[in-house]
């Protein structure tokens, strides 16, 4: 390995000077590669293996920007000590219904997957579970947990706030004070889930680092460079200090930040993690989970008919010009995945170089792919 361990450090928020094409590589291919990433890192097998699934499965639903381009942001938090493995959940108050966990700055995916476990133990004893959890590093796409758990046959929520470094401004200020603050709730459908996944502002932060990794510009509306004024390009968000993303809501972004606002107080003042920090990783998370049994709730047959009625009458409105058909919350991400079981996951060249570095950095190989011509 090599021993100079800052020299790559933070390249993920730098745009390159020459980017690759694009490669295709199948879902086996980059958990295999990253996992032994992982592990060879310090990871255990089974933290590797929580990390690399959720971060493979955001690749596969289209959400490049919680996929693998996040291995260099979790590799350089390590080194710095900021990501500490062999970490799992310490419970600080405990009951049958409402937990608050410490996550002691352990893997996200890791110690999410452990929450998951005992909250559905509880919600089904009990009717209903929350839980509180701070100092997680990064948990990644809040979709993946909440679609699993709902599968289940559970109403099921979850929120994040974000410390480490203030990414959106609050609505009629022009430098940022909130995070990204994403919003996820979900409820069985079939053998899937109706589920909404959203970031409070208008654009997820990951979003912006893969147009800056690729040479991108992002649409009007989305950011602010550090004195306030609107830009298309994403490198005048990664300044010192940094521009901010807009609240989502456009003209009524009063609405998006106060969601934001709401979710930093709820994960962050009563997880007892904080808000506005600087002192800890980037992307440190703090979550709220809560599931309610729906068996407790309605009759599940009834439920079932009734969601099948309800997704035919909102499938069946009449649809605008140019629009083919009206799609359910989390319709298109099913679709996606399952086009990328059989086609393949696109890594954009930008989030394939930052791998690269990486595989030569730890003396790892890199996973087969084949180049996508310009």
């Amino acid at each position: 390995m090599n021993d100079d361990k800052t020299q790559h450090r933070n390249n993920y928020l730098k745009r390159p000077e020459h980017i690759p094409a694009d490669r295709i590589c199948t879902a086996p291919q980059l958990q295999t590669f990253g996992i032994e990433l992982l592990v060879t890192v310090g990871a255990s097998r089974s933290e590797a293996q929580a990390v690399i699934d959720e971060l493979v499965a955001a690749d596969l639903a289209g959400h490049a920007s919680h996929g693998v381009m996040r291995l260099t942001q979790y590799l350089d938090f390590f080194e710095a000590g900021a990501l500490r493995p062999g970490m799992t959940l310490a419970p600080v108050t405990e009951s049958s219904v409402l937990d608050v966990f410490d996550g002691k700055f352990g893997f996200g995916q890791h110690l999410m997957r452990q929450l998951m476990e005992i909250a559905v133990r509880k919600a089904r004893d009990s009717g209903s579970y929350t839980a509180f959890g701070r100092n997680f590093n990064h948990v990644g796409r809040l979709g993946s947990y909440v679609e699993e758990v709902a599968k289940q046959g559970f109403l099921t929520m979850m929120m994040v706030n974000v410390n480490g470094s203030s990414r959106v401004a609050p609505y009629g200020a022009i430098e940022p004070r909130l995070g990204t603050n994403p919003i996820c709730i979900a409820l069985p459908y079939r053998d899937r889930t109706i589920m909404v996944d959203t970031t409070t502002c208008v654009t997820a932060e990951g979003k912006l680092r893969i147009a800056m990794l690729n040479n991108r510009r992002v649409p009007d509306g989305q950011i602010l460079a550090k004195d306030g004024t609107p830009t298309n390009d994403p490198a005048d968000f990664y300044t010192a200090p940094s521009g901010s993303i807009l609240p989502l809501g456009g003209p009524v972004g009063y609405k998006g930040s106060g969601l934001s606002i709401l979710v930093e107080m709820i994960c962050g003042i009563l997880s007892g993690a904080g808000f506005g920090r600087h002192d800890v990783a980037a992307g440190t998370n703090a979550v709220w989970f809560h599931l309610i049994d729906l068996a407790r709730v309605i009759d599940l047959e009834h439920y079932a008919t009734e969601t099948e009625r309800f997704v035919e009458y909102i499938k069946g409105s009449h649809t605008a010009a140019g629009v083919d058909e009206v799609l359910m919350p989390g319709e298109r991400e099913y679709r996606q995945a399952a086009i990328a079981q059989t086609n393949g996951i696109t890594i954009p060249g930008g989030t394939w170089l930052q791998l690269s570095l990486l595989a030569a950095r730890y003396d790892v190989r890199m996973p087969e792919s084949v180049a996508v011509d310009p």
